[in-house]
């Protein structure tokens, strides 16, 4: 069965930092089509509502250009992943990995979804070097204590998190 080259691209981007951005590139260089997935995990708290996070990724991808633009969807999902990626049509499921450290648990994931849909793969990508060691939670954690976080999020986060964090 024929498959075009579209991917899923899972997280709860909260907030979407740019070592998101910057797989999403390195991706668009591989797949025809990616779906920037928001997660809805109720085991999670995010900072931001599902809508803000919606929000925020949309506005952040003005960065890109309109043909890379054209490319990209942005949809919120629950239950499975590999279930949501199937719906949307999609052959893989993309993710990134930062360190080693993020190895074996996404290596678990990625069998279990295996196991789940044979035919989704899991395809993992790695950030450049200048994103590795960011992650949305260390960034929030630094914003929440009044730490510089410019330059490592699109200027919409920054300014969201101003507002969350200092009611600026």
């Amino acid at each position: 069965m024929y498959c075009p080259k579209k991917a899923v691209y899972p997280g709860t981007f909260d907030p979407i930092t740019y070592g998101h951005l910057d797989l999403i590139k390195r991706a668009l260089k591989l797949f025809d089509h990616i779906i920037i997935a928001i997660g809805e995990n109720p085991t999670k708290r995010p900072l931001f509502s599902l809508e803000e996070r919606k929000q925020m990724i949309e506005e952040s991808l003005a960065e890109f250009r309109e043909e890379e633009r054209q490319r990209l969807t942005v949809k919120s999902f629950t239950g499975l992943l590999v279930d949501f990626a199937a719906r949307e049509g999609a052959c893989a499921v993309l993710r990134g990995l930062r360190a080693v450290s993020d190895f074996e648990y996404e290596f678990q994931l990625a069998l279990m979804n295996r196991r789940l849909n044979r035919r989704i793969d899991t395809v993992f990508l790695m950030p450049g070097f200048r994103w590795i060691y960011i992650s949305s939670t260390i960034i929030k954690e630094a914003a929440q204590f009044g730490g510089d976080v410019s330059g490592l999020v699109p200027p919409v986060v920054l300014e969201k998190l101003k507002e969350k964090y200092h009611g600026r």
